[in-house]
Formats: structure tokens, sequence, C-alpha cells
């Protein structure tokens, strides 16, 4: 989003009602954005822009204060709360820190930190890792619970997801510690990691993580822990809170920590000097991108104790600490074109070709543009110059236009296109989504192409060939869809060029082997939009076989864990088009697995009239099949304790809020075993 010209000025303000329309449009914004960046996990604009705002913001709602509003978003700090997990009070708020951007704003803090305190005092200089932030409390060295900043009041109790991060101890190390205490800190993902999600996103046509905050931030909200675990999450601490620590220094107390077995960054340092603060800066403004972990910034914080309580606090921050964010790096350079993709799903990616730049250590040459929107938003023009950043110093992407430089010989303005550039069909446009679609499924080559792509790859069904081989097939004519595979003979192989006897065989032997790949594996190789590989082997466990997939109704797809409108919906388009259900019938004659192998235990009514929650990880069976067997055998599922729940089935990872609320109330417990033989008494 561009930087506005038009904003109204704090004084000397000639209309009352530009003054009200102006607040309550930066209202609108800043909560929309808020939205993004908490809840959804997908910023669109940058920290500089929306500290902007909320700044033009603040100063109208103090120079006009009949206009307060105690639901501005200048009143609270932005949410992350998510209405699946127990929401949980922080013993003590978790306040934002006020942004700088300039060595002048730094001076002017430690400035008034100097008159406020009017005596000696030592700054701690720590690197502002981007990541999730966390709390996590521990009793008698043992971790109690974990808790995301959520609003600043309340968070979400994430504590068996956390307990999956292996940098986090679940017990401490020595002692002295304190009986009870509280360590915040950040979640991070490190960039290898990251890079091998979004390969793998980018693989299945998912959206891409921005960077690797939006992918922490995501894999958090994740319901099952067995996926966060399979993400590799990493935790660094940076501040201790409790009634009886052990030292009257914030450096001095996190260096004990360390100790405990916290992973705590070994780049924090104490300056003694607003010189020693600027060197810091200097040093990691460049050294930062050698760093296996994203950071955004330094942190500055006041390091006696005593001295932070005297400073205190506002309504949003403490006094005591600052942070000062790095500036993106940046770079100018030429649109010379832009190129559209399809994809196999059909999305449709505009692609902005530029005179190769350097940034950031790689020269580059393409940059997404994502959709209509963004192009229309950035109003380019062929050969325009244009400003070029890294999303997370990893995505390039364009985020502004520099009009000035526009001569008359500028060319046209780009326009996202109306057809789909491979086959001609015309695009389509989905009600809420921002994509652009080729509706063409099964005529536009991109799409039939990536199809097979898809569906053989190794985490569907690993058959042995690539997508240059599988262009020869197409452009032969031998292989027009997924199932014309299992058709192929070796005598048609020969007739291509570079088939030769031994090669041939291979395929036909990777094919017979691809017959014996499991059932989610084969649906996910299906390609049906939105069903990644947790999602298919979600839909796999709960409805068993391909008949009763198909035949699932919207309510009955919805009930399952995981599984939106969005993907429901989904799933009941792919099936009710004929030439998909042609497809999937193909595969079954061929010998494919269309079930979920092994017995799940019978039908009966011995569960009637009893209430049961689910809550934890398991082994023997997944969550949707123990929920399937209860209400096959009479039972009935609920998502909450209460005084009407008979028993819990708890597996591993078992929220301690859960256990203690069935404590309370006397609800049984039972194990997966106990829950079993209730089915075969």
């Amino acid at each position: 989003m561009n930087s506005r010209n038009e904003n109204i000025p704090v004084h000397g303000m000639g209309r009352e009602e530009e003054v009200e329309v102006r607040i309550k449009t930066l209202r609108d914004e800043i909560e929309q954005h808020n939205y993004n960046y908490y809840v959804l996990s997908t910023p669109t604009i940058s920290d500089r822009e929306f500290d902007e705002r909320m700044k033009e913001l603040q100063a109208l709602e103090e120079a006009y204060p009949r206009y307060a509003d105690p639901y501005s978003p200048t009143q609270r700090v932005g949410s992350d709360l998510s209405k699946e997990f127990e929401q949980v009070e922080h013993a003590y708020p978790m306040l934002s820190l006020g942004n700088t951007y300039s060595e002048k704003e730094v001076s002017e803090f430690y400035d008034r930190t100097v008159r406020l305190l009017n005596e000696p005092f030592e700054i701690v200089a720590e690197l502002k890792y981007d990541g999730v932030s966390i709390s996590l409390i521990y009793e008698r060295g043992m971790l109690v619970r974990a808790v995301t900043r959520g609003d600043g009041t309340r968070g979400d109790d994430v504590t068996a997801n956390i307990r999956t991060i292996r940098s986090v101890p679940l017990k401490l190390r020595g002692g002295g510690y304190p009986e009870r205490f509280e360590i915040r800190g950040e979640v991070l993902l490190p960039w290898a990691e990251f890079d091998r999600l979004n390969r793998e996103r980018e693989e299945q046509e998912e959206p891409l993580f921005a960077n690797p905050r939006n992918a922490a931030s995501g894999t958090l909200k994740q319901q099952n822990p067995a996926v966060v675990a399979s993400r590799k999450l990493d935790a660094y601490f940076y501040y201790l809170l409790g009634e009886s620590l052990p030292e009257q220094g914030h450096y001095e107390n996190l260096e004990i920590a360390r100790s405990w077995g916290f992973k705590i960054p070994d780049v924090i340092r104490k300056c003694p000097a607003l010189q020693d603060v600027f060197d810091y800066i200097a040093y990691w403004d460049g050294e930062r991108k050698r760093l296996p972990v994203a950071t955004d910034g330094i942190v500055l914080k006041v390091n006696a104790l005593r001295q932070q309580q005297q400073l205190g606090f506002t309504a949003k921050s403490p006094r005591w600490a600052i942070s000062y964010k790095f500036q993106a790096e940046r770079a100018v350079t030429r649109l010379n074109s832009v190129s559209f993709q399809v994809g196999r799903t059909g999305a449709v990616t505009p692609v902005a070709n530029l005179e190769p730049v350097l940034l950031s250590g790689t020269t580059v040459k393409r940059a997404s543009l994502h959709n209509a929107d963004i192009i229309e938003e950035l109003g380019l023009c062929i050969g325009d110059d244009v400003y070029v950043e890294k999303g997370g110093e990893i995505i390039p992407k364009i985020v502004g236009v520099d009009v000035d430089a526009r001569s008359m010989m500028m060319g046209d303005q780009v326009r996202f296109i109306t057809h789909c550039p491979e086959c001609g069909a015309p695009l389509v446009r989905r009600e809420n989504e921002a994509a652009h679609y080729c509706p063409n499924e099964a005529g536009c080559p991109p799409q039939i192409k990536g199809k097979i792509e898809h569906f053989v790859t190794r985490r569907a069904m690993n058959i042995g060939i690539g997508p240059e081989t599988i262009e020869d097939l197409y452009n032969a004519g031998y292989v027009k869809n997924i199932a014309d595979l299992y058709t192929l003979k070796a005598p048609d192989l020969l007739r291509l060029e570079r088939w030769a006897e031994k090669s041939a065989q291979n395929l036909m032997a990777s094919l017979e082997k691809s017959k014996e790949t499991p059932f989610e594996r084969v649906l996910y190789g299906l390609g049906i939009r939105y069903v990644g590989e947790t999602v298919a082997k979600r839909l796999a466990q709960a409805f068993r076989d391909i008949d009763g997939l198909k035949g699932a109704a919207f309510e009955a797809l919805t009930g399952v864990d995981e599984i939106g409108e969005r993907i429901a919906q989904s799933v009941l388009d792919y099936f009710a088009d004929e030439r998909n259900l042609a497809i999937v019938g193909r595969l079954k004659t061929y010998g494919l697995q269309m079930a979920v192998s092994g017995e799940m235990p019978p039908s009966s009514d011995k569960l009637k009239g009893l209430s049961f929650v689910i809550s934890g990880t398991f082994t023997k069976y997944s969550r949707d099949e123990y929920k399937a067997m209860i209400e096959r055998n009479g039972g009935k599922n609920s998502s909450s304790i209460s005084k009407n729940t008979d028993y819990i089935l708890a597996g591993a990872n078992m929220g301690p809020a859960k256990q203690e609320k069935a404590v309370q109330l006397g609800v049984r417990m039972i194990d997966e075993d106990a829950f079993l033989n209730m089915l075969t008494l």
C-alpha cells in the first residue's frame, strides 16, 4: 500500500467533517491490517507504513479528543487470538515496544531516560527476532503452560505445540530457579526450514509464506502437535519475570537462565554509552544476514530492574525499552515486461520481468506480482523504474514505482489479462478470492501436465518420471490425464527419443509399484484443490475409502478436524465433475489403493447415551477415526468438557487446562486401550 498524500494536518484543520472521516478511515485501515497480521498471518503493508498510520491516528485523536473512542486501535495491542485454543490471562501484560527507525530517535529515547532517571544506567542491546512472541510458565522447574501474546492481556494456550520444540526445556537443568517464574521469548522458523516449507508449498501450488514469522505463526495455530513437531521450530528467550528473580539486572538474569537450559542468544551486549549502542546497531545491520533465523531490528532495554520499575509503562509500551527497526534493503530497477503463468490448479500468476539487480546478496531478475489487485494498486507501466524489496529477505516483491522518473516514451499500463495465455479460455475470479483462474481444467495444457507432475511426485505416487518426460508423453498423445499413465506400454515408450529398453522397463516397474501406495497418498495425488498431504490424511482417516469420501455431505466434511468450508466445497466440486469421477473409476480399476488398510471396530450401541471429549494425540487411530468409532457405536462427541461429559479420551500432550477442568468436574479420563476395550466387552 502506497503512502497517502492527502493526510489531514493535525493542526490548522479547516473542516470538522474531514477530520472525522480521516479518523474513521485510519481506524478501519489499522484494524484490517491488525487482522491481516495477527489473525491471518498475511501482512499487506510494512511495519513502518503501519506505524505511520498509527502515529497519524494518535496525533489526530489527541488533537481532537471529542472523537475519542475506547474501541480505537490506539487503545489496544493487536491480537492474534484464535477461537480454537483456550484463552489464558497473562500474569504480566505482554505489551508491544515503541518502534524507532533512525539514530536520532534512539538518541531521543536515551536522552529521555537520562532525564527521567537522573542517575547512571546501562543499556542492554539485543537482536529483535522476527517470530511469534511466547510466554512460558515454569513451576518447580517444570514447564506448565505456554501462552501467545494475544491482545497483550490474554493469549492462546499453545502448551501442547510448544512442548514439541526441542529448544524449549520441559524440565530445567541445575538449580537456583524460583518456585514459579515466567520467561518470554520468540518462536522462530529457521531459514533452512522456511525454504523447505516454501518449496513444498510451491509444488502444491499453495500460497507461499511471506517470511519465517508468518510460517511460525501459522504453525503455532495448528491443532495437531505432530504437524508442529515436523516443522522444526526454534525458540530464543530474552526476558525473565517473577517475584524472586536471582539477580537485580536483566542481563544477569538471562545469563543465569542460560544455565537452566534456555536458549539465550549469545549476541546480547551491555552498552555503557550511547555510542556503544550505535556501534551495535551498525554491526548487526549487516552481520544479521548471516544468522540462521530472521531478525528485523534491535531491542534496547534499561538493565537494572529497579530502574525499569522506576521508569514504568505507558498504556501500550514500557518506557524503559524501545526497538530500532532495520531498513529493508531496497533496489531500483526497470520493469521490462509482465508475463502470466498458469499453474496446475488453473491459478494465473503475474510475474514481473526485471532488469537484473543485486539485492541482499543475490541477483533478482523476476518478482511475483501476486494478483490483479496488486497490479492495479501499484499502477505499473512497462518501462517503469520500480522499487524492489525482499519480503523476509527471501521473496522479491515490487513495493512501489518511481513515478517522477517516467518519461514521455513510457510503455503501456500493465493490466491483468482476461483470457488464459495457454488455452484462450476466459478467466474467472471466485468470490472472496484474489486470484484469477482458468476454468478449462481438461483442456489447458499447463493444468493437465501440472496435475500429472503432481501425481507422480515422491510424496504422492512416487513414479520415476519428471516434467521433461511428462512433456514428451503429453506431446506424443500418450498421456492426457493421470489415469492414462497406467495404459502406457513399453513399445510406446521406445518410439520416443532418449528412451531405451532399460528405462522403459524401469517406468513400467515404477507404475506397478505405485499401486501399493497408501490411500491417503493416492488421495493427495488426485490434486483436489486445497487438499494437501495433511488434509488428505484427515479425509482418508475419516471416510476410510474413496466411495465414502465421494458420497460425503458438506456437513460431514466440515465435521472433520482441520477441514473448513473452503476445503469441503472443493471436495464436493471435484466429485461433482463427471470427468474426475471417470478418472477415479479408472484408477480404481487399474488396482490403486482406494481404501485405508486395516479394520476398525464394528458398529454397535455399546456407547449409547455416553458423551466423549477427545484431547491429545494418539498412536493407534487418529482423532477423526476415534470420533467415527464413538458415533458408530452410539456415543456423542463434544468439543468442550462440561458436567454432562462422561469420558475424556486422553492422548499424549493433552492440555493442562483440560486436565484441571476434568479433575474439577470429576470427569473420568481414559486412554486408547481402555476406550477400545469398551468396544470389545
